[in-house]
């Protein structure tokens, strides 16, 4: 019998890392509790914890949303280019 995957949202990823810090119970407890792996339980805390300042960073989202804005820019600029090359060398060859 095949198992499906557990998909945890993020609201219960960020519970159960908050609940990880506060150490009120051990990691190992919270892992029974909650129905999941000790070591997704440590991962969550890190990323918790590395993530943290942008929580009260007012710019670090909009940081992010340009830099992937430019980077789409650059790949649709690319596919342009591509595009005129593929069609010169086409008329070029006779197809």
């Amino acid at each position: 019998m095949k198992k499906t995957r557990r998909k945890i949202d993020a609201a219960l990823k960020a519970k159960i890392a908050l609940e990880a810090l506060r150490e009120q119970s051990t990691v190992t407890d919270l892992a029974q509790r909650c129905h999941v792996h000790v070591n997704q339980i440590y991962a969550w805390k890190k990323q918790l914890q590395d993530q943290a300042v942008r929580a009260f960073d007012a710019g670090a989202g909009r940081d992010g949303e340009a830099a992937h804005d430019l980077e789409v820019e650059k790949l649709h600029a690319r596919i342009g280019q591509l595009t005129v090359e593929r069609d010169f060398l086409g008329r070029r060859s006779g197809r």
